[in-house]
């Protein structure tokens, strides 16, 4: 039993020992490899006196910092030499004389001799020319540039004749009176107005004008004044407002004789159109004349709503 398992794991091929003898090998030098390293790569010294001195050196310039007498945002005072070599810039004390000014009315030079910068110079003028105002001393306290030490040494100084805001005085217009007069309360004959007559209505413009006497002429006139209602593209709403100010004074409206009239005689009336006038000529060819507007109800499209609404329209005579 030994004998096998020993012959299956042990007992190699020629390919199987030269690839073993290859892993090893590269296992091997990997191992030396690691050993060897420090001797070809150097690595970089450092010496600690060099350190012990820098941290000294830091300490030196800790301390230094308390020479800096200002600082408002903008860099303002005495730095040390090793402060302005870092990117500070370096400001010496302002001596300039100084004197009471208005802000608002001082000029470039004045400026100047109360030793403000002309970069902050050119940023007051510029707020001055488009508008802006001083109103008390403390708004220097807002020019862009004005150091704090600069703030607080011309503050004092500052004198504004004017310290109220400039209101502009209100002054009442007088406007033209209107020649709009509204529209008369006289009322309308529905058969007898014009356009002009119908735009005195509330709601009626030209448009609807036009439209309500059209729809009269195609009717042959008005006989009554809910008819008016009736109009293409008048809003109900509309009409009941100008409702109570129309009267009928004339109903002779102009009527069809149904025993002459042809289909394209009839059909042209708002009231019959095709259907009810080709009825009414079928019925006729029938049975003769109609001998009162009345026998039209035998017609069986002719209801008693529609009859009520197109007889006032027709005659046998």
């Amino acid at each position: 039993m030994w004998k096998h398992f020993l012959r299956d794991y042990f007992i190699f091929t020629s390919k199987e020992r030269a690839g073993i003898i290859l892993i090893l090998s590269i296992v091997f030098f990997c191992i030396l490899g690691s050993f060897a390293f420090p001797f070809f790569i150097k690595q970089k010294k450092y010496s600690h006196k060099q350190f012990e001195s820098e941290i000294a050196r830091l300490d030196i310039e800790t301390g230094d910092s308390s020479k800096i007498k200002n600082y408002s945002g903008n860099f303002e005072g005495e730095l040390s030499d090793d402060d302005s070599r870092a990117g500070y810039k370096k400001y010496e004390h302002t001596k300039a004389p100084v004197f009471y000014f208005d802000p608002n009315t001082i000029s470039s030079e004045d400026w100047k001799r109360l030793g403000v910068r002309e970069k902050t110079i050119v940023t007051i003028q510029n707020y001055l020319s488009k508008g802006g105002r001083f109103y008390k001393a403390e708004d220097i306290s807002k020019i862009w540039g004005l150091s704090s030490n600069d703030q607080q040494r011309l503050m004092p100084y500052v004198s504004i004749k004017s310290t109220g805001r400039e209101t502009v005085p209100f002054v009442k217009k007088e406007y033209a009176k209107s020649s709009y007069s509204p529209r008369t309360t006289q009322l309308v004959d529905i058969n007898l107005a014009d356009t002009a007559a119908y735009m005195n209505l509330p709601g009626i413009g030209s448009r609807l004008s036009q439209r309500i006497i059209a729809f009269r002429d195609k009717l042959g006139g008005f006989h009554s004044v809910n008819q008016v209602g009736e109009t293409y593209l008048l809003p109900d709403s509309t009409f009941q407002k100008i409702k109570s100010r129309l009267l009928i004074s004339d109903t002779t409206v102009k009527k069809i004789n149904i025993n002459s009239a042809s289909i394209d005689e009839m059909k042209t009336h708002p009231y019959l159109r095709y259907n009810l006038a080709n009825a009414i000529f079928q019925y006729r060819q029938q049975h003769g004349n109609f001998n009162s507007v009345g026998e039209i109800k035998k017609i069986m499209l002719i209801t008693g709503e529609v009859f009520d609404k197109i007889a006032p329209y027709l005659s046998v005579q």
